[in-house]
């Protein structure tokens, strides 16, 4: 029966439902009706729902569907759903098939003319945006790169014009990759790295991405799934490619400054021109022989 408060849990419907990223205490109450009232819980790991589950003395059935599994899963899912079922289909945490699987059933359901209904609530990308102190009117969610280094590089390089705020998942052992590609490709830019979001150990790196690169390294291992956002194309960047010249020409006049270093001067001239601190980090140390000493005028 529906409530005031809208629609109730019916049958014969697929829910999508939001779980918390950390804290079980950021479920929402819809969420806690639906997983009630389901007949089966499609779980991407059916230990993790299972703990979910027992802290709100929920006893309902599970059975897995994960990434290696979901396109087997497809056909007995739409069964339970025609038949009149309710099927909640959850991820490990936050929504499902956003990076996390749940697309193909989604897919599968809507195909055949059954209902797909949401049941909002966590996603790591909003809650990183929100705190991120980037620009949130508009932004695009990448979700995890391709692991090999080739397409990585590809897919970054498609981005490096993009003004709009970037948002990544990553793995800790790969996120010291991930950072440097980006350094690469797109430059020192401000970026944020969200790690274990409403967690007991929660925390937020926020500066350039070479800052937040340095403070990951020097940690014995990185722990926890991290969200890493990185500000899109500053619209006072060059809208020109910069040539090589005009990159000589910066940097022999920074380096000729008192007290300037190589590593400074890089930073700085990459941060302005939009390149790549690498690249300019390079062009310094083929230039710096060039650029004599300063000294102080004499009388």
């Amino acid at each position: 029966m529906d409530s005031p408060d809208g629609p109730g849990v019916r049958g014969g419907a697929l829910y999508v439902v939001a779980t918390p990223l950390g804290n079980p205490r950021d479920i929402t109450l819809r969420a806690l009706d639906v997983l009630r009232e389901a007949d089966l819980v499609a779980a991407e790991d059916t230990r993790k729902t299972g703990r979910l589950l027992a802290a709100y003395g929920i006893d309902a059935r599970m059975i897995s569907c994960h990434e290696y599994n979901e396109a087997r899963r497809v056909e007995g899912l739409i069964h339970r759903v025609r038949s009149g079922g309710v099927v909640a289909l959850v991820s490990d945490a936050g929504t499902p098939s956003i990076s996390d699987p749940g697309y193909r059933l989604v897919r599968a359901v809507i195909d055949v003319g059954l209902p797909v209904i949401p049941v909002p609530g966590p996603s790591a990308a909003v809650a990183a945006l929100s705190v991120s102190g980037l620009s949130t009117d508009a932004f695009v969610f990448i979700g995890f790169l391709p692991k090999k280094s080739a397409k990585r590089t590809e897919a970054l390089r498609s981005l490096a014009g993009e003004g709009r705020t970037l948002v990544f998942y990553e793995s800790p052992r790969r996120i010291i990759g991930l950072l440097d590609d980006l350094l690469e490709t797109l430059g020192d830019r401000p970026g944020v790295a969200c790690r274990e979001m409403t967690k007991p150990h929660e925390e937020f790196i926020r500066g350039r991405l070479s800052a937040i690169r340095d403070r990951l390294a020097e940690r014995d291992a990185v722990k926890g799934e991290l969200t890493l956002l990185v500000a899109g194309r500053s619209a006072s960047a060059p809208d020109h490619e910069v040539s090589e010249a005009d990159l000589k020409t910066a940097l022999r006049e920074a380096l000729g400054a008192p007290g300037a270093t190589v590593s400074a001067v890089s930073k700085a001239v990459a941060a302005r021109l939009g390149l790549p601190k690498k690249q300019v980090y390079a062009a310094a140390l083929d230039i710096q022989q060039c650029v004599p000493p300063h000294s102080p005028p004499r009388d």
